[in-house]
């Protein structure tokens, strides 16, 4: 695919099956297993699929290939909300190609591309809407609250925007009380912002080798 055909995701391809983002230099899932990182950092690092309840809101910063709904959904037992933020989707085309590396999810994301570009889709019992702006636009002026986030932005090193104080305020301001938070990084920065935005924040081990995930609650 050339560079002009591309969507505003701007993509390559590693080994012809995982999206690297030419923007960030970074691949949108881990190397290692993209679906096992998504539930040992983002479903366990939230204490889900324990917590879940008719109603539950999930929201994330960065959806990408939508791989953390795709997972969500998998283990929703009960109807949930789910918002993400994303500045550059990729196209239907394009989530079909990353998603074939999870054929378990293969129902689950035929039906997310069967909605998209939609701002609201249903995938599993999820509910999901997707925000496609820059989180540090969207975000403050978003009306919902969310019981657990999902900070999967690219690096912070190569993405700073996502990781900011200011947004890192925001997400805290859009979280409910008792709330949480679950993120790949361990970034001393992006745990000193989320500590002072009010998360008690704690450091977890990463996926696949990786020491350190971080997690918290507000």
């Amino acid at each position: 695919m050339a560079k002009r055909d591309q969507s505003s995701a701007d993509l390559d391809w590693r080994d012809g099956a995982i999206p690297v983002s030419r923007r960030f230099d970074d691949p949108y899932f881990s190397l290692s297993g993209g679906l096992d990182e998504t539930r040992h950092v983002f479903l366990a690092g939230n204490d889900l699929p324990a917590r879940l309840r008719p109603g539950f809101h999930v929201a994330e910063l960065g959806f990408g290939t939508g791989l953390n709904l795709l997972a969500l959904a998998q283990i929703a037992t009960v109807p949930i909300r789910f918002t993400s933020f994303e500045a550059f989707p990729m196209s239907a085309d394009e989530l079909a190609r990353a998603h074939a590396a999870f054929p378990e999810l293969a129902p689950l994301a035929a039906q997310l591309r069967e909605g998209w570009p939609q701002q609201h889709l249903t995938v599993g019992l999820v509910q999901a809407e997707i925000i496609q702006a820059d989180a540090r636009e969207a975000l403050p002026v978003w009306d919902g609250q969310a019981d657990a986030w999902f900070l999967d932005g690219f690096s912070p090193a190569k993405n700073p925007e996502l990781w900011g104080e200011a947004l890192m305020t925001e997400v805290a301001r859009h979280t409910a009380a008792g709330g949480t938070f679950a993120t790949y990084t361990a970034a001393g920065h992006v745990r000193r912002a989320l500590a002072a935005a009010g998360f008690t924040v704690s450091r977890a081990p990463g996926f696949a080798g990786k020491r350190h995930m971080s997690r918290g609650r507000l």
